[in-house]
């Protein structure tokens, strides 16, 4: 069976070093404009984390799921030093998809 769909396991923040969030899902273009134009609600809308700063791409949903899971189980060093060796400087990636 071919399947074209992707999944990311992506990481949202509002500034360099500030608050993270951990997500997956197989639209990041739509996701992303939902959360610069505050269509979600609850912990993304109320820290204001809107900015793409770290992404991974899988071709079947439960890898994404599994790898979501592994990184949310992360301490905060991890976390910010998988951020860090992408993207030092916490820049938005959300233009490769917007």
């Amino acid at each position: 069976m071919y399947n074209d769909e992707i999944f990311y396991v992506y990481i949202i923040s509002n500034k360099k070093d500030g608050i993270i969030y951990i997500g997956m899902t197989a639209d990041i273009k739509q996701r992303m404009t939902q959360y610069k134009k505050k269509y979600t609600k609850g912990f993304a809308n109320k820290h204001n984390l809107n900015t793409l700063v770290y992404y991974e791409k899988f071709e079947f949903a439960l890898e994404a799921i599994k790898r979501e899971k592994q990184i949310k189980k992360w301490n905060r060093l991890w976390k910010t030093t998988l951020i860090n060796d992408l993207n030092p400087d916490w820049n938005d990636l959300s233009f490769f998809f917007i």
